[in-house]
C-alpha cells in the first residue's frame, strides 16, 4: 500500500508512517502463530474422502454450522458467542494435535494428560495476546471446555457433529479406522450432541444406523 506523503513548507516531502504499538505487535503475534492451525491434521477427512481435514478447515465449518444451523439451538443461545468458540476452540491442537474422540478406544480425548497438555497450550497461545483478549477468549475457551453453558453446550454439540457427518459421507472414515461400533458412537458423540441439540441428533443417527448395520 502506498504511504501517504506530507510536503513541508521548504516543499521537502517526508512520510507518514503508521503507529507501531505494543498492543498491535501482540494482536498480530497471536494472529499468526493462529495459522499454524492450518497445518495441523485431523483423523477426519473431507466430506469426499479426499484427504485429511486440517483444524483450521474444522474450527470455519464449525462456525458455518453455527449460523446455518442456529434454528436448532435451544432457548436463550447466544449464536455470535457460539461462533466465537468454536472458532478458537482448537487453537491449543497446535501444540498438542489432534486427539481422535474414538482413539485409545475412546480413552485418549478426555484424558488427563490431554486436559493438561491442552492447559499449557493454552497459557502459551492466548498469553500471546494484549491482557485483555487474553483473558476473555481464556475465559471462553474454557467455558467451551466445560460444556455447562447453553453456548457451550450448543457448539459442543456442533463439534461432535460435524465429523459423523464427514465420516457418513466419506464411507466411514474413522468409524473404520478405530472400528467403532454404533453403541460406542452413541455414548461418546451422540450423548454429547443431545444434550445441545437434541433434535440435531435425532435426524442424525437415522441418517447414521444403517451404516453400521
Amino acid at each position: 500500500m502506498r504511504r501517504k506523503r506530507l510536503r513541508k513548507s521548504s516543499g521537502r516531502a517526508i512520510e507518514r508512517r503508521p503507529p507501531v504499538t505494543d498492543r498491535l505487535e501482540a494482536q498480530f503475534a497471536f494472529l499468526n502463530e493462529a495459522d499454524q492451525l492450518k497445518s495441523v491434521l485431523r483423523a477426519t477427512t473431507l466430506v469426499d474422502g479426499s484427504r485429511p481435514e486440517n483444524s483450521g478447515e474444522h474450527s470455519w465449518h464449525l462456525a458455518l454450522y453455527a449460523l446455518v444451523l442456529a434454528d436448532q439451538a435451544g432457548p436463550g443461545v447466544d449464536i455470535n458467542r457460539v461462533i466465537r468458540m468454536l472458532l478458537i476452540h482448537d487453537l491449543v491442537e497446535i501444540d498438542v494435535g489432534d486427539v481422535p474422540i474414538h482413539s485409545a478406544n475412546g480413552q485418549a480425548h478426555a484424558s488427563a494428560e490431554t486436559q493438561a497438555a491442552e492447559a499449557m497450550a493454552a497459557d502459551r497461545i492466548f498469553g500471546l495476546l494484549p491482557n485483555d483478549l487474553r483473558d476473555d477468549l481464556r475465559i471462553l475457551w474454557e467455558e467451551f471446555e466445560a460444556a455447562e453453558t447453553p453456548d457451550a453446550r450448543f457448539a459442543k454439540s456442533l463439534d461432535r457433529v460435524q465429523p459423523v457427518m464427514a465420516n457418513l459421507m466419506s464411507g466411514g472414515g474413522t468409524w473404520t479406522t478405530y472400528n467403532v461400533t454404533y453403541d460406542q458412537l452413541e455414548t461418546r458423540v451422540g450423548s454429547k450432541i443431545a444434550k445441545g441439540a437434541p433434535g440435531l441428533w435425532e435426524w442424525v443417527k437415522v441418517k447414521v444406523r444403517p451404516w453400521f448395520g
